[in-house]
């Protein structure tokens, strides 16, 4: 799965000579993480980066419900059968699988050429710093779709020596050996060092040319908000609360209005947007294959096929005076609970950008993880501030405990449960659900009486899948054939169950 060069054109060396040619590389990178038809030989309309595995892992999860296969895209991971398809290039796991390491392999070649990149101090360290931000971004994401959760909150378990999957850290050749899969321990490792020295070199970067206010790109403040996704993976919560703190006191973000959440998420301009992909013309947009198709109930062709409502039961938890209420629609009478959050900006021309990173995202991470450290006072104030923009009748102050049920839908009242809830209201189709709930370790119990179909849980039932158990291997992808036959050091006893 490994890419020997290191740009989609031009010459590689050449580029990576000066800084203010590798970006070039760099935005390359950028680009594919938003463009289908090049990470699977099929299926490429579900598979369009990362917006695309974020919808994917929305899917798997309790909150976000497919009400019927429409079209097909995301119906195998909503129902969980893409498992068996491991020996395909046109399925889920060869796609995740073959995009991650292939940004991995171009942002090595640039991490290679930093010592004698040419250019300020500054830009030297805006291009390397990205390179080793979007590298700890990709190990994250293998992590999550390849192996188990590294730490159950919810019984304090640790599976460090569990594998997980290969690393490779310099750029590659025809002569590389495939390597074998390493421990959780390893890649969380290898996730932490690069992302902390992506920090340190954005904080370096600061004075840099080659910015330009593009939310596009990883600044210093998504890597800390990358930092605080992996801190939460591993139960490292004062790591997790100080990243997210930082974006929250020095990123000049400032939490979504109500202009800012009804009018479609499909831009980059708003004041909460940390990161995402800029759209800007229609030849970029992808026509059918992006995410407003499948997400925007009213226009997307995909989505009128197969429309995606919110759980009943998570939405009969949203207050009255709430006003992400507007998001969804229960009194629909095709599609009850059907979403209105997506929107297209023009859907004439297929256009919308697309948001991967918020910063309200930051507020409840940071309260979560202040909560967790036993410092309430932190995690109401920062309820508060984040609550005050959706709901005038919140109120953390008489909030307190941790306590959480065995499945999401096992409530308990606690302060904890109240944060994660507001969480899976907030970034719903936006996050990838199944990334917080495999962390929490809580299981999933689907119903029909919360809007799930029942050709989905028949389709799971004649599976076998049982996703109520937090140690589940359903939720872990197979390990694609063609990383089984071309790497000597991972065969078929190394797949995973």
């Amino acid at each position: 799965m490994l890419d020997f060069s290191p740009t989609d054109s031009g010459s590689g060396k050449e580029l990576l000579k000066s800084a203010s040619t590798a970006i070039t590389s760099v935005n390359g990178v950028y680009r594919s993480m938003w463009t289908a038809g090049w990470s699977t030989t099929a299926n490429t309309h579900q598979c369009f980066g990362i917006a695309a595995y974020n919808l994917a892992l929305d899917c798997m999860a309790d909150d976000l419900i497919m009400q019927s296969q429409g079209n097909g895209w995301f119906w195998g991971d909503h129902c969980y059968n893409v498992k068996s398809n491991y020996t395909s290039s046109a399925f889920r796991s060869y796609d995740v699988w073959y995009a991650n390491y292939k940004w991995i392999a171009n942002v090595n070649y640039i991490i290679d050429a930093e010592p004698e990149m040419a250019g300020t101090e500054a830009d030297v360290a805006y291009v390397a710093g990205q390179a080793y931000a979007i590298r700890a971004l990709c190990y994250l994401n293998l992590a999550t779709w390849f192996s188990r959760a590294p730490y159950n909150s919810l019984t304090g378990a640790s599976r460090w020596n569990e594998p997980c999957v290969p690393v490779y850290t310099t750029g590659t050749s025809i002569d590389t050996g495939g390597q074998p899969r390493e421990s959780l321990r390893t890649v969380y490792g290898r996730i932490d060092q690069d992302i902390d020295r992506a920090i340190e070199l954005l904080e370096k970067a600061r004075e840099t040319t080659l910015a330009e206010n593009n939310k596009s790109h990883i600044n210093l403040y998504v890597a800390l908000g990358i930092k605080s996704r992996a801190c939460l993976a591993e139960g490292d919560w004062d790591g997790a609360f100080k990243a997210a703190k930082r974006v929250i006191d020095e990123g000049g973000y400032a939490v979504g209005t109500k202009s800012d959440l009804t009018g479609g998420m499909n831009s980059l301009d708003k004041q909460n947007v940390m990161w995402g992909a800029g759209i800007q013309v229609a030849d970029q947009a992808g026509g059918y294959a992006g995410f407003f198709t499948h997400m925007d109930n009213k226009e997307g062709a995909y989505a009128k096929s197969a429309p995606k409502l919110i759980s009943k039961q998570l939405y009969n938890r949203i207050s009255a005076t709430d006003i992400r209420r507007d998001w969804w629609d229960p009194s629909d009478k095709e599609s009850p609970y059907v979403s209105k959050k997506f929107s297209f900006a023009n859907v004439a021309s297929f256009l919308g950008d697309y948001i991967y990173m918020r910063v309200e995202e930051m507020y409840f991470t940071a309260a979560e993880a202040a909560l967790r450290l036993d410092d309430l006072k932190s995690a109401r104030e920062l309820m508060n501030t984040v609550m005050a923009e959706r709901d005038p009748g919140y109120s953390a102050n008489n909030r307190s405990g941790t306590l959480l049920g065995a499945t999401t839908t096992t409530w308990t009242g606690s302060f904890l449960e109240n944060i994660l809830t507001h969480r899976r209201i907030e970034l719903w189709g936006e996050y990838g659900r199944l990334f917080d709930v495999r962390r929490l370790g809580q299981g999933i119990d689907r119903r029909t009486d919360d809007g799930f179909s029942e050709e989905c849980i028949s389709m799971m039932n004649r599976r076998n899948v049982n996703i109520t158990k937090a140690d589940t291997y359903d939720w872990v992808l197979t390990i694609p054939k063609a990383e089984l036959d071309a790497n000597p050091n991972i065969n078929e006893e190394d797949q995973n169950p």
